[in-house]
């Protein structure tokens, strides 16, 4: 897992939980990196799972509402950091059905050795988006928070469902409705 995804982490937990927390959940944790991470560097993934394990625990706050807070904070910096990219789209169902095609080959070139999750479009009209999102990470609540700021970035809105195919989360389908 690039590094940015743990920076951003670190820096979200300093900014809503304080620096006593990042230092607590960072120790509680057997991490092979010391908790030391550059935004270009890889990590394993089991070291993102540890902190988020004892951010939960110490927070009382579930994994996946952690995530969804996590990805909005993360979609912030992409804005910030690759605002050509959102300017490239003008409808979030646009955007969201892309994924694929567009936004993922150009994450590549930034960071070629990236894993990410694939999202399959299964059906796709103007108002509505269906999508397969496969990842063995089984973060969709991450993918979900992100889903729900590229609405919010376009000044609208939509339900989204998120409906598990595979117990463990590996495979969630996206069932998408722009009010």
């Amino acid at each position: 897992m690039k590094g940015i995804v743990f920076t951003e982490f670190l820096d979200l937990v300093e900014d809503k939980f304080g620096l006593e927390m990042v230092d607590k959940i960072i120790t509680s944790s057997n991490l092979e990196s010391g908790g030391i991470y550059t935004s270009v560097g890889t990590y394993k993934f089991s070291e993102m799972l540890q902190l988020l394990q004892h951010l939960s625990e110490n927070t009382n706050i579930s994994i996946d509402d952690l995530l969804l807070v996590y990805a909005e904070h993360f979609f912030s910096v992409l804005q910030q950091s690759y605002p050509g990219l959102l300017a490239t789209y003008k409808d979030p169902i646009e955007m969201l059905s892309s994924i694929e095609n567009h936004i993922h080959i150009e994450v590549r070139k930034i960071y070629p050795d990236a894993e990410l999750p694939t999202f399959d479009v299964i059906e796709k009209t103007d108002k509505s988006l269906t999508m397969i999102y496969k990842s063995s990470r089984a973060m969709h609540h991450f993918g979900l928070g992100l889903m729900n700021k590229t609405f919010e970035h376009f000044n609208s809105t939509a339900s989204i469902v998120l409906e598990k195919l595979k117990d463990d989360g590996t495979e969630v389908k996206f069932i998408i409705n722009k009010n």
